[in-house]
């Protein structure tokens, strides 16, 4: 209890100190609904309705991900965190235990599982040493279904390194529960000015199976098709179940995903999968990328 008020306070100075608009979905971060009081389940989805639709849609995902970036940034300050990790430990436990055992370096763990406990939209926090080694994992058994225990290619990792700043990676799957994952780095400075060297990298993957699950609960028609695709063209979330488990579909060649990443909003007409399509879009400023909402409705074949 005492380590989840901790957490709290820690991101309410952060917010703020640095004017972030994090909304506090805490425990009941799976029963969040838009800000605008819109029910998407139960409007009306007329093709005149679905870009003012997409808008809404876009605007939830970026506070999404600014409110997961804003928890990480503001825990990666704690002291604990921010203390220097045992290295020599890590060196004798890397090959064995894919990190350090689950009872050492107890703070840090903590910290990464009470942002489990209380912020939904996590489903791993880890912590990575300087030269992408990984130092640990939380949940611990997914630490110990690792296949890998270097991290220095991911680019989420790289970029945090190379920026000194928080970066967003693209999706990823994991190679601890082998699901698609977006993934958030914040560089972990030691204790004192942030000018200070980089200690490690504070992680944290978003469950992408939760987006999936609240758009799938749209009360959407048969023909009707709402995705999330991140900026490579990549499939972050499906309304559709079925095509939901394609997790290698790509939407890079639509004209609507490419004016979405290009910063356009609009509804086109185009083939989608040789149907012809309405497609309503809106671009989602993702931290440093853009990623896409994309609103379909196939037309009645003549």
């Amino acid at each position: 209890m005492f380590v989840r008020a901790y957490i709290f306070i820690a991101v309410l100075l952060y917010c703020l100190t640095y004017g972030s608009s994090l909304n506090f979905g805490i425990v009941e971060a799976s029963n969040r609904t838009d800000q605008t009081g819109l029910s998407l389940a139960d409007s009306n989805m007329s093709t005149n309705n679905d870009v003012l639709q997409v808008q809404i849609l876009a605007r939830s995902l970026e506070s999404r991900l600014n409110d997961s970036a804003a928890i990480l940034e503001a825990t990666s300050s704690l002291p604990e965190v921010r203390s220097t990790p045992n290295a020599s430990l890590l060196n004798s436990t890397l090959e064995s235990l894919h990190g350090i055992p689950q009872d050492s370096d107890i703070e840090k763990r903590r910290i990464a599982q009470a942002i489990l406990s209380n912020f939904d939209d996590f489903a791993v926090v880890t912590y990575i040493m300087p030269n992408g080694d990984m130092y640990f994992l939380e949940p611990y058994s997914l630490q110990q279904n690792q296949t890998r225990n270097n991290f220095a290619f991911r680019d989420y990792f790289r970029g945090a390194m190379v920026t000194n700043g928080t970066y967003l990676g693209d999706i990823i799957t994991s190679t601890a529960s082998g699901l698609k994952q977006a993934v958030i780095a914040v560089p972990v400075h030691s204790e004192g000015d942030d000018g200070n060297p980089i200690e490690g990298i504070w992680v944290g993957a978003i469950d992408l199976g939760r987006l999936n699950g609240e758009l799938q609960s749209f009360n959407l028609s048969d023909n009707q098709r709402i995705v999330y695709v991140d900026s490579n063209g990549t499939k972050i979330a499906d309304s559709d179940k079925e095509l939901a488990s394609n997790t290698n579909e790509t939407f890079s060649d639509l004209r609507s995903f490419q004016n979405a990443i290009a910063g356009k909003s609009g509804s086109i007409t185009e083939d989608v999968n040789q149907k012809t399509t309405a497609v309503s879009y809106h671009p989602v400023k993702a931290l440093q990328k853009l990623w896409a909402v994309l609103w379909m409705q196939q037309q009645d074949s003549k």
